[in-house]
């Protein structure tokens, strides 16, 4: 991490006391992949309303194929298309349909970026809710003192961390959380792990 400790290292062996908890940076990506799944479409690809829903987002070149990319043949999705759900696809091809369809509402809303403007909030950013590891199974003589959740209001990291994000780029997000905790406080270390973060958007 450009020279940076290693987050390991900063907890000394983490986890050896059943502290539970991930990296920072694995918790940024889950929450963006929450946000981006809170804005979609709300009905269960097993309800006929989500099927049809999804089938016309996909209706497209770039839909069909991210289709093709989940291992769907040209038929099958001249098939799917010209019905719009009216005959029930297979367990596993609904899968392959919300597979494609999140992968395809994920690149637009980057291309778009909605995402970016959304989180950066005219410049104003966002709330950042971070929870601490959880530490409940942790002998007390190992626990770290103080430790406590924490709300920070984050600013100018939105454009690279959604960048870092949508290129899959786990060592970029990783920095980027170094610079979010590095606001704290002097036990910033701290939180190099957490349970997980919140982001109010």
């Amino acid at each position: 991490m450009n020279g940076s400790p290693d987050l390991w290292a900063r907890w000394g062996s983490f986890g050896a006391y059943d502290a539970r908890g991930m990296k920072g940076g694995e918790a940024l990506i889950l929450e963006l992949n929450r946000i981006v799944h809170s804005s979609g479409i709300a009905s269960p690809v097993t309800s006929r309303r989500g099927l049809t829903a999804r089938l016309r987002y996909l209706d497209s070149g770039a839909g069909r194929a991210a289709l093709k990319e989940q291992g769907v043949a040209p038929r099958t999705i001249r098939a799917w298309m010209s019905n719009k759900g009216k005959t029930a696809p297979t367990s596993a091809s609904r899968e392959k349909i919300d597979a494609a369809y999140w992968h395809r509402r994920r690149d637009n809303l980057i291309r778009s970026g909605w995402l970016t403007r959304h989180l950066d909030n005219e410049g104003r950013g966002s709330s950042m809710e971070i929870y601490p590891v959880d530490t409940a199974r942790t002998a007390p003589e190992h626990v770290r003192p103080g430790i406590s959740q924490r709300t920070v209001t984050v600013r100018y990291i939105w454009g690279d961390l959604v960048d870092a994000w949508a290129r899959k780029d786990a060592v970029t997000v990783d920095e980027i959380w170094d610079d979010v905790i590095t606001d704290l406080d002097s036990d910033y270390n701290a939180y190099a792990y957490v349970s997980a973060v919140g982001i109010s958007a």
